[in-house]
């Protein structure tokens, strides 16, 4: 049986101008059906409530960071198998098979290219083991 289509994206971003061109890329050319949250704790709040089929995380954010996020959706039942990506400026090999080992489906990094966004992300679901 084909995979579900990928509709619902939970986007979570400190940096304002960063979750606004993200947001475009995503909805306005993707298609995608969007929750933009500006910190790990609006994420952890919504998570349940929304549903996603994949989360988009910045690795840096002040308060929770990426990694720390992570394994807090990891002890919500709802979310504990939702894949996720990480968003980072960290272009550090060693860093990126660190966030791969946190058991994330991939990373992207930044700077990311608004026009090729929502096709890089669709390409990364269409490769993932069924789950």
């Amino acid at each position: 049986m084909p995979r579900e289509s990928l509709k619902r994206i939970l986007y979570v971003e400190d940096e304002a101008s960063m979750r606004t061109i993200v947001q475009v890329a995503l909805e306005d050319v993707g298609g995608f059906v969007l929750r933009v949250c500006h910190s790990g704790a609006e994420a952890l709040a919504s998570v349940v409530e929304f549903r996603p089929q994949l989360i988009l995380l910045d690795v840096m954010m002040p308060v929770m960071t990426g990694p720390q996020l992570l394994e807090n959706l990891r002890t919500i039942p709802e979310a504990a198998k939702v894949p996720v990506i990480f968003m980072t400026a960290l272009d550090d090999e060693d860093e990126i098979e660190k966030f791969r080992s946190m058991g994330v489906v991939d990373v992207i990094l930044k700077p990311i290219d608004p026009a090729t966004l929502a096709e890089d992300i669709r390409e990364i679901w269409d490769e993932m083991p069924d789950h």
